[in-house]
């Protein structure tokens, strides 16, 4: 059991709190925003009086169908489809989930999945993927954010529902995957994929250059909390011991998770104030949480990388930390998924995943289906360098001067770095982040 210590009403949960939003192709069902009990949606007294006219006619079409259907159809089969159809109407997140569905759902948040490592989502009809996990199948193939898959396997995904997609999707670990893709309105072409037992892991962090650290999360999963804690630490120990003079958080492409960690995330960051809230029209679904007065980061000079795939959790981070005024904002809009789902276990090992509330954040902006907008917008771009031409300085005539205050010579090329490649080197957005950074710290005087 998660321990959820900002929790309003912690006895009405019995399984972490997720906050994933789409389909995932990786064997396993859509996560979902909280997990409550039965009896925290029991109704108060307020029940609305059954339609027993839209009743009489459905029990009709069953009958009929039944009677006169080409094939014999059992009332199980029936009926759960109508549950679905039920489910699948309401809005792209809500859903039935049976056993098998139920049960990935729970282990969702393990770091440990088969599959391919792709989030996809349903748009017009069309299966999209919403963003690749690092260092899977998906990712590897070159498959980007914003791709349409069109078909999987030869078959047409026009039509199909996003549980249905992942489905054809989940498979053995070792097994092939043919996906025909459309990528911004070109032709479309073929990826073969081996579905594989993916390992996720949710916090990665690196030294940019001196004094510069880098922390990127890939997913939020149960203990990524304390993950990104370890990091900071660990960036400052590579850093002589010294506090970092700036940090990038990348929360690109992070499709989401659980909703704990990202409040643990933002709070490494903070030292007061609301982080997110939630509202529905259940009291359950309405909580706060606040940040507690230990910062990690030590007030660490921040720049929150964001785009088309950060979705939910990573949503919430980047409100918190923009509202806040606690870091700057850079990239491209976010997803906007700013649902809350819970998963009502039934009594036969299925449940209901159903939209109860949407969740804001600190200044009180809704997230759902506008996200998060940068507070400074640069788009990805691929960079080309030029070869600079060899020119001569001073410190390369012979007979010249030397610097009078007893510094080294510096001729042309003696600034030439090591050869090692650097992840600001090929990543525009990163690059122009850590820019930032160092501006910052030039007219505040470090």
């Amino acid at each position: 059991m998660l321990h959820l210590r900002r929790f309003a009403r912690p006895s009405t949960l019995i399984l972490a709190m997720l906050l994933g939003m789409h389909g995932s192709a990786w064997a396993q069902q859509p996560p979902a925003d909280l997990v409550l009990p039965p009896e925290a949606l029991e109704d108060t007294g307020n029940k609305a009086p059954l339609p027993l006219e839209e009743l009489r006619t459905f029990v009709e079409v069953l009958d009929r169908i039944k009677a006169a259907y080409v094939e014999p159809v059992d009332d199980k089969t029936l009926l759960e489809n109508a549950i679905k159809g039920m489910l699948s109407n309401l809005d792209p997140h809500s859903a039935y989930l049976e056993p098998e569905a139920f049960a990935e759902l729970q282990e969702s948040t393990t770091g440990e999945f088969g599959g391919l490592g792709i989030e996809v989502g349903v748009e017009d009809g069309f299966i999209k993927v919403v963003s690749p996990i690092d260092d899977t199948p998906a990712s590897k193939a070159g498959i980007e954010a914003g791709d349409l898959i069109v078909k999987i396997d030869g078959k047409p995904t026009k039509g199909l529902s996003m549980i249905e997609a992942v489905g054809m999707m989940r498979g053995k670990p070792g097994t092939d995957i043919n996906l025909s893709l459309v990528r911004e309105g070109g032709k479309p072409f073929d990826v073969k994929l081996t579905r594989a037992i993916i390992k996720v892991t949710s916090v990665k962090s690196q030294m940019l250059e001196p004094g510069y650290g880098y922390l990127r999360i890939t997913q939020f999963q149960i203990n990524t909390g304390e993950e990104v804690g370890k990091a900071l630490a660990r960036l400052k120990k590579n850093n002589e011991g010294k506090k970092l003079n700036g940090l990038v958080l990348d929360l690109r492409n992070n499709p989401g998770g659980v909703l704990q960690a990202a409040v643990e995330v933002s709070d490494h960051f903070l030292s007061s104030g609301l982080i997110v809230y939630t509202q529905g029209r259940i009291a359950n679904s309405e909580l706060r949480f606040n940040a507690d007065p230990a910062d990690a980061s030590e007030g660490v000079a921040l720049v929150v990388l964001i785009n088309g795939g950060s979705a939910s959790a990573s949503e919430i981070v980047a409100g918190a930390l923009q509202d806040q005024k606690r870091a700057v904002v850079m990239g491209t809009d976010s997803f906007g998924k700013g649902s809350v789902q819970t998963v009502l276990p039934l009594n036969n090992d299925r449940a209901l995943k159903l939209t109860t509330a949407l969740y804001y954040t600190p200044n009180g902006r809704s997230i759902q289906a506008q996200g998060i907008e940068p507070d400074i917008e640069v788009t990805r771009a691929k960079l080309t360098r030029e070869q600079a031409a060899e020119s001569l300085r001073e410190a390369d005539l012979a007979g010249h001067l030397g610097n009078g205050n007893g510094g080294p010579d510096r001729p042309s090329g003696s600034k030439a770095g090591g050869d090692s490649p650097r992840p600001q080197d090929d990543d525009y957005q990163l690059g122009q982040a850590l820019n930032l950074l160092k501006g910052l710290n030039l007219t505040r005087g470090k």
